[in-house]
C-alpha cells in the first residue's frame, strides 16, 4: 500500500512570556543547539515526513532561514512563513502553505523531544482515524473547580490525559475545520483537536506520546530538558 504524503507544520511563533527571557523559548539553547532544532531534526530524518512548514514571527523569518534551516541543513523545510497573533492563526497560516499532502503533523517547536517512534505511531493512528493527538495518561489527580474556586469534581485519573503535540490529521479534514471555525468566535480554542471536534464532530483518537515530550515554557523546563539530553 502506498504511503500517504505527510507534511509537518512546526510552530515557532510563540512569545514565551513565562520564560522571563528576551530570547523566545524556541530559540534558547539546550545541549548547544536551539530548542527548535530538535523537532526539526526529527522530522528531517523521518522517512514518513515529506516536507516541513516552519511558522514563526514575521521578524524572525530571516533568522530562521539562515541560522536554523540553512545552518543545520534542514532541506525538507519548504517554507518559512509568518504566524499570527494567536496559535490558531499560526496553524492556519501553516495549513495555507501545504501543497499536495494527505496528512499534517502540527507540532510545537518548543517540544524538542519528539521521536521517530512517535511519528510512526501517529501515522498508523491517523491512517485509521483521520484525527489523533499525542498525549500521556495523567500522573496526577486532577480536580475540576467551580466558579468560586471550590472542588466541583474529581475525575477518575485513568481517563485523564495530558495532551501534547504533534496533533495529526488528514489534511482535508483539518483545513476544512479551520475554514469553518474562522468565521465564528474562536475564544477558548486552545488546540487543533478542539477545532476538528467542534466543526466536524470527528472523534479524536488518543495516541501515546512520551512523558519526556515536554513543552519548554519556564526556566525550570530548560534544566529538565538538559537532563533529558544527558540520558
Amino acid at each position: 500500500m502506498e504511503q500517504g504524503r505527510c507534511t509537518a507544520i512546526v510552530l515557532a511563533a510563540g512569545q514565551g512570556k513565562r520564560m522571563h527571557s528576551k530570547i523566545q523559548k524556541q530559540f534558547l539553547e539546550i545541549g548547544g543547539k536551539p530548542v527548535l532544532y530538535y523537532s526539526l531534526h526529527c522530522f528531517q530524518e523521518s522517512p514518513l515526513i515529506r516536507d516541513i512548514i516552519l511558522v514563526t514571527g514575521e521578524e524572525m523569518i530571516s533568522y530562521c532561514e539562515q541560522e536554523i534551516v540553512k545552518k543545520y541543513g534542514f532541506s525538507k523545510v519548504r517554507k518559512v512563513t509568518a504566524g499570527g497573533k494567536e496559535r490558531y492563526d499560526s496553524v492556519y497560516a501553516g495549513l495555507l502553505c501545504c501543497q499536495d499532502t494527505d496528512y499534517v503533523y502540527i507540532h510545537d517547536g518548543a517540544r524538542p523531544f519528539i521521536t521517530e517512534e512517535m511519528v510512526q505511531r501517529g501515522y498508523e493512528a491517523v491512517k485509521r482515524n483521520n484525527a489523533c493527538v499525542m498525549g500521556m495518561p495523567s500522573k496526577d489527580t486532577v480536580k475540576l473547580a467551580d466558579s468560586s474556586g471550590y472542588v466541583k469534581e474529581t475525575p477518575d485519573r485513568k481517563i485523564v490525559w495530558n495532551i501534547q503535540t504533534p496533533q495529526i490529521f488528514s489534511y482535508d479534514l483539518i483545513r476544512g475545520a479551520y475554514e469553518s471555525i474562522r468565521k465564528k468566535d474562536m475564544t477558548g480554542v486552545t488546540d487543533d483537536a478542539m477545532v476538528v471536534e467542534q466543526e466536524t464532530g470527528t472523534k479524536i483518537l488518543l495516541v501515546e506520546g512520551s512523558y519526556q515530550n515536554i513543552k519548554i515554557t519556564t526556566p525550570e523546563d530548560l534544566a529538565i530538558a538538559e537532563a533529558f539530553l544527558r540520558y
